[in-house]
């Protein structure tokens, strides 16, 4: 052995360390339902973007049913700017109009979803892009009129991707939805995912976002909160601990458990690797949101009747 050689093989052995402790946690995600809702900061940097890629790829390799489910608000701007329309916004939701409903069509289902399908593909997974609007995955209807083509989930078809993850596909779901009459709609992407989640009764929804997760003070990062349960969450919500964005994203979380999702996380986009930390080590990162103690063990009796 050369003194040269040393540092290769202890990385090496650090290595086969790391797999080692992480096979608790493959046993416990393989062949199970895990979420994943794209967006922020993790999508705007080309770098951030190849890890959550490589991240994506590499828990279906090791048997995780990944579902990824993406947004795209930067970029549909940017493309609304670039054809002369000014985004306009309502409390955070985009006013879209005929046109810019074929924009938002164009952007997320077009060049956004495809353009991940090819990176993942290039990386060694095996992808298959679809909008709600194919098979009539997200069905919707009108929000608010004031708002125009924002659509409210009306119905989930999770038959196509139920089909995808039963060949062996990584489904990348672009968020747009239809009603039966034709007309498209622009779906939050948050709501979609839960929605989603729900209706595959996932093992867990991991919310990627631009902060650290939620905070006791908004300003100070130090006062992260790693775990609360759904009523600890209402709590924050009534004493304006949760305020601002955060809102809806928590409201995600809990209409996700409440449609059986098990767990879901509110994660920061920006730490590189932060999908693999949160699921295959015991550290954790950002906030975990989990059911009511007593109801989740009801829920467990409810299954265990079912199954008898």
């Amino acid at each position: 052995m050369t003194e040269d050689s040393m540092p290769e093989i202890c990385s090496n052995m650090q290595r086969a360390e790391i797999l080692a402790q992480a096979l608790p946690y493959i046993k416990r995600y393989n062949g199970r339902v895990v979420v994943i809702k794209y967006g922020g900061n993790a999508m705007v940097s080309e770098k951030l973007k190849e890890l959550v890629m490589v991240d994506a790829v590499l828990l279906w390799l090791i048997g995780v049913k990944v579902v990824l489910v993406h947004g795209g608000g930067p970029e549909l701007s940017d493309m609304m700017e670039k054809l002369g329309k000014k985004p306009e916004f309502v409390n955070g939701l985009r006013v879209t109009d005929k046109e810019t409903v074929d924009i938002a069509q164009m952007v997320l289902a077009g060049k956004i979803n495809k353009s991940l399908v090819n990176f993942l593909g290039q990386i060694g997974g095996k992808a298959m892009g679809i909008s709600g609007v194919d098979g009539k995955l997200i069905e919707a209807k009108i929000k608010d009129v004031k708002l125009g083509y924002v659509g409210e989930i009306t119905r989930i078809n999770i038959d196509p991707v139920n089909d995808l993850l039963e060949n062996g596909y990584i489904p990348v779901i672009s968020t747009i939805g239809c009603d039966g009459d034709g007309n498209v709609y622009n779906i939050n992407g948050d709501t979609a995912a839960a929605h989603i989640a729900g209706a595959l009764q996932a093992k867990r929804l991991i919310m990627l976002t631009d902060i650290e997760g939620i905070l006791r003070d908004k300003n100070d990062p130090s006062t992260l909160i790693p775990e609360l349960t759904v009523e600890e969450a209402k709590t924050l919500f009534a004493d304006g601990t949760i305020a601002g964005g955060m809102v809806p994203k928590v409201e995600c979380c809990i209409n996700a458990i409440s449609w059986s999702v098990r767990k879901v996380v509110i994660l920061d986009g920006r730490v590189p690797h932060s999908i693999l930390l949160e699921l295959l080590t015991d550290e954790g990162l950002g906030t975990l949101v989990k059911g009511d103690k007593k109801k989740t063990a009801k829920q467990e009796e409810t299954k265990q009747e079912v199954n008898l």
